[in-house]
C-alpha cells in the first residue's frame, strides 16, 4: 500500500512537471518533491534538471544547484545541464560542468562531449577544446560520428581549418551532417576552393538542405552565379520547400553575384519570409545602385509585416541613403535605428553615415560625426573620410583633410594603400615635393601598393587578374 502511495505521487508530480510554465511553478513542485520524500528518485530529479536547463524557462543556476545538492546524480543529468550551458549566453560555464563531473568521478559518453565541444566553439575556447579532443581520443571516443561532427565544427569555428579538415579525413564513417560540418568550415574560413571540392566529392553521398545553404554562402563570396545557379536547379530537382532559409540563401547569392533582378524573383516567390530575407534584399538593391528600390522594399516591411529591422536591415537602408544623396534621411534612419528600435549602432553603421555625409561633399559634418561617436572609429571610417577629402577637398580649405591624414597615419603608418592616397592628394593639389616626399617613405620602408584586382567568370571557371599576372580556380569548373 505504501509504495503504491509512493508511485501515485511520483506519477501526480511527473504530471504536474510537464504542466510546469515558469520556474517558479518548478519550485513549488520540487517543494512537494522534498516533502513527499522523493527528492532522491533518479527520475524525478532528471526531469526538473531537464526542465530548468531545456525549456523555454529555464534557470541554470537552479539546475546546478540541484546537481551539487543531489546524491545519485546520473552522468545524463550532468549532460543535460552541459547541454543547457552550450546554447546560452555562459557557454564557458559547461567546461566547469565537465570538470565537476571528472571530479565526482561520474563517467563522461559520447553525449557528454558533443555538447561540451559546442560550448567550445560558441566561446571559441580553443585551449579547452584541444583538452577535450585529448580526453575524447583517451576514452576511445574519437571513431564516434557524432563526436567527430562536432569536432570538425569547434576547429572550424576557432579559424583552425587545417584541424577541421584533419579530423574530417580522418573519419572512417560519414554522414551528411559530417559533409556540411567540413564544408561549413571551409565557408566559414574563406577556404572556399577546398568547399568546392569537398561538394565534388559528397554529391554522390547525397545532399539535404543544409549543404544547398552552404553552397549559396560559397557562392555569394565567390560571386560564380553558374555555380549557383546549379545549386538552384538542384533545389527545383530534389523538389525543396522554398523556405526561409533556402530562400534567403537564394535572394543573398543572387544578389551579391550582382543579378539583382533573379533575386526580386525569388524574393516575391517566397510565402514567408523573416527579417533575414528582407534584409537581404533590401541590401542587394542598395548595394548595386537600387536605392528607390531598397527604401521601398523598407517601407513595405514595417508597414505589412510584424518583423522588426535588424541591424543588416538598417545597413542597407543606410548603404541606400548614401547612394541616393539623402542625408537627412539617413539621419533620421540612423537615430530611428537607435532610439526606435533599441538597435545599438556598429562599426559598419557609422561608416555608412560617414560615407553618405563623404559622397554629399559635407567633410565638416563628417569630421564632427566621427569625433562624436561613442566608440573609437577604426582605420576604415578614416579611409573612406580621406577618400572624399581627394574628391570633395583637394585643396584642403577647412583643414579637414590635413586631420585626417594625420590620424589615419597615427593608425596605419605602414598601410601602402594610405600613402598613395595621401601622395596622390598632394600632388592633385600641386604640392610636389609633399608627394615626392610620401613616396620616398614608400621607397626607404619597402612598401608597396596592393595589385589591383579583378574577378571574370567564364564557362564555369573564375578568372582572376591581378595587375601584371593572371590567376584562374580549376576547381570551380569541376564542381559545375
Amino acid at each position: 500500500m505504501c509504495n503504491q502511495n509512493f508511485l501515485s505521487r511520483k506519477n501526480q508530480f511527473l504530471v504536474f512537471l510537464k504542466l510546469c510554465s515558469s520556474i517558479k511553478h518548478l519550485s513549488q513542485v520540487h517543494a512537494q518533491i522534498l516533502i513527499s520524500n522523493l527528492h532522491q528518485d533518479s527520475f524525478l530529479l532528471t526531469e526538473l534538471v531537464r526542465f530548468s536547463s531545456l525549456s523555454p524557462y529555464k534557470n541554470l543556476s537552479y539546475t546546478h544547484t540541484l546537481l551539487v545538492n543531489s546524491l545519485n546524480s546520473t552522468p545524463s543529468t550532468w549532460n543535460i545541464l552541459i547541454r543547457g550551458y552550450a546554447s546560452s549566453d555562459t557557454p564557458q560555464k559547461a567546461i566547469w560542468v565537465l570538470k565537476e563531473m571528472r571530479k565526482r568521478g561520474l563517467q563522461r559518453n559520447k553525449l557528454t562531449y558533443p555538447f561540451v565541444l559546442k560550448a567550445c566553439a560558441r566561446g571559441e575556447a580553443l585551449a579547452e577544446g584541444r583538452q577535450v579532443h585529448g580526453e575524447i581520443f583517451k576514452h576511445g571516443l574519437d571513431d564516434d560520428v557524432y563526436v567527430e561532427n562536432n569536432l570538425v565544427h569547434f576547429y572550424g569555428c576557432c579559424k583552425k581549418i587545417i584541424d577541421a579538415k584533419q579530423v574530417f579525413d580522418g573519419m572512417g564513417e560519414r554522414t551528411v551532417v559530417s559533409w556540411n560540418a567540413v564544408l561549413s568550415a571551409c565557408v566559414e574560413n574563406f577556404c572556399i576552393e577546398d568547399a568546392i571540392g569537398y561538394f565534388d566529392k559528397m554529391r554522390n553521398c547525397g545532399l539535404d538542405e543544409t549543404t544547398i545553404v552552404i553552397m549559396l554562402s560559397a557562392c555569394a563570396e565567390l560571386g560564380s552565379l553558374s555555380f549557383g545557379r546549379l545549386l538552384h536547379l538542384q533545389v527545383v530537382e530534389r523538389g525543396l520547400i522554398l523556405n526561409c532559409q533556402l530562400g534567403t540563401a537564394l535572394v543573398d547569392m543572387y544578389a551579391k553575384s550582382g543579378y539583382v533582378g533573379y533575386a526580386s524573383r525569388v524574393f516575391d516567390r517566397m510565402e514567408e519570409k523573416n527579417v533575414w530575407t528582407w534584409s537581404a534584399m533590401i541590401l542587394g538593391f542598395a548595394q548595386h545602385g537600387f536605392a528607390k528600390e531598397a527604401l521601398e522594399i523598407f517601407v513595405k516591411m514595417m508597414k505589412s509585416s510584424c518583423i522588426r529591422p535588424n541591424y543588416v536591415t538598417y545597413l542597407g537602408v543606410l548603404c541606400a541613403c548614401s547612394h541616393s544623396g539623402l542625408v537627412d534621411d539617413g539621419y533620421r534612419y540612423f537615430h530611428e535605428m537607435e532610439y526606435v528600435h533599441g538597435i545599438k549602432p556598429m562599426m559598419v553603421h557609422y561608416g555608412a553615415m560617414v560615407d553618405a555625409l563623404g559622397r554629399a561633399g559635407r567633410l565638416k559634418d563628417a569630421y564632427t560625426f566621427i569625433m562624436n561617436m561613442p566608440i573609437e572609429p577604426d582605420p576604415i571610417l578614416w579611409r573612406t573620410l580621406l577618400s572624399a577629402c581627394t574628391i570633395h577637398n583637394v585643396n584642403d580649405t577647412d583643414g579637414v583633410s590635413d586631420r585626417v591624414r594625420k590620424r589615419l597615419l597615427e593608425l596605419e603608418p605602414r598601410r601602402s594603400g594610405n600613402l598613395v592616397m595621401v601622395a596622390n592628394m598632394y600632388a592633385e593639389a600641386g604640392m610636389w615635393d609633399r608627394a615626392a616626399n610620401v613616396r620616398k617613405v614608400m621607397r626607404d620602408g619597402r612598401l608597396k601598393k596592393m595589385a589591383g584586382e579583378s574577378c571574370l567568370e567564364l564557362n564555369g571557371s573564375i578568372y582572376q587578374f591581378f595587375s601584371g599576372r593572371r590567376l584562374f580556380f580549376n576547381k570551380l569548373q569541376s564542381a559545375i
